[in-house]
């Protein structure tokens, strides 16, 4: 083996969130089908969690050790990370520490790394979210203090700018969040809940199904939860799968 690819992920602790992640990791692999697959995870608790359950899922550092004490020469790093941010500030500073250990080592980026993802992104989801009279679309998302946070208000201007007004997207830790999407809900409708993360996960099954459905209702909305995490739609596979060739 000369040369592999790390498929870095968050990680979930959520067993039946985990397809997701899998879907992508299938897309990736077949991409670059020469390249030896192996999984990373960078959330230090989602891998102690595993490990717990008898389950080793490498860090970013650990698989880059152990490609390089296998001699491996040139290595891919592509993230599954939404945006960029603090984690991926994380991911692409380890990955640093060992650019010189090999020929190649090559990072990639978020899927949603610059406004041509985001216009992509905002126009799969306005091609697979028909608009439904009476009905209002939300999405959430982890959000983060970082900058790239704007992301998900780019997200809503292009979305916007595609006509659709009845499609929101808020988050859980940045802005905008619920309070300021309830806002902008003028009239009770029916809302349907949607992740804006690549797993539906805890955040998806605590904060979407329980905390933002039980306000929502409390404001006389009628809400539905879907609990398909990104990394199971094709197309969003087809964007990374474009990340991936960008670097190969």
């Amino acid at each position: 083996m000369t040369q592999a690819l790390v498929m870095l992920s968050f990680g979930t602790s959520v067993p039946e969130a985990r397809v997701s992640i899998e879907a992508v990791e299938k897309a990736l692999g077949e991409a670059a089908a020469e390249y030896t697959a192996v999984r990373a995870y960078t959330s230090p608790t989602i891998r102690r969690i595993l490990a717990g359950r008898g389950e080793k899922v490498l860090s970013l550092t650990e698989a880059l050790e152990q490609l390089y004490s296998e001699g491996v020469k040139r290595v891919l790093v592509q993230p599954t990370h939404l945006l960029y941010g603090y984690e991926y500030d994380k991911l692409k500073a380890e990955a640093e520490k060992y650019f010189d250990r090999f020929e190649k080592l090559i990072v990639g980026e978020p899927l949603l790394a610059n406004h041509s993802d985001i216009l992509r992104f905002a126009e799969k989801i306005v091609e697979t979210c028909p608009r439904q009279q009476g009905e209002a679309i939300m999405y959430m998302g982890h959000g983060t203090g970082h900058a790239a946070n704007a992301v998900y208000s780019a997200l809503q201007t292009a979305l916007n700018q595609a006509g659709r007004s009845d499609i929101y997207v808020g988050t859980v830790e940045g802005w905008p969040g619920l309070a300021e999407i309830l806002q902008m809900l003028k009239a009770p409708c029916k809302v349907r809940l949607l992740p804006l993360m690549l797993v539906a996960g805890d955040h998806a099954r605590k904060d979407m199904a329980v905390v933002w459905k039980k306000e929502l209702e409390q404001a006389g909305h009628m809400v539905q939860c879907a609990f398909t995490g990104l990394g199971e739609l094709s197309w969003v596979q087809g964007m990374y799968q474009d990340k991936l060739m960008k670097i190969l």
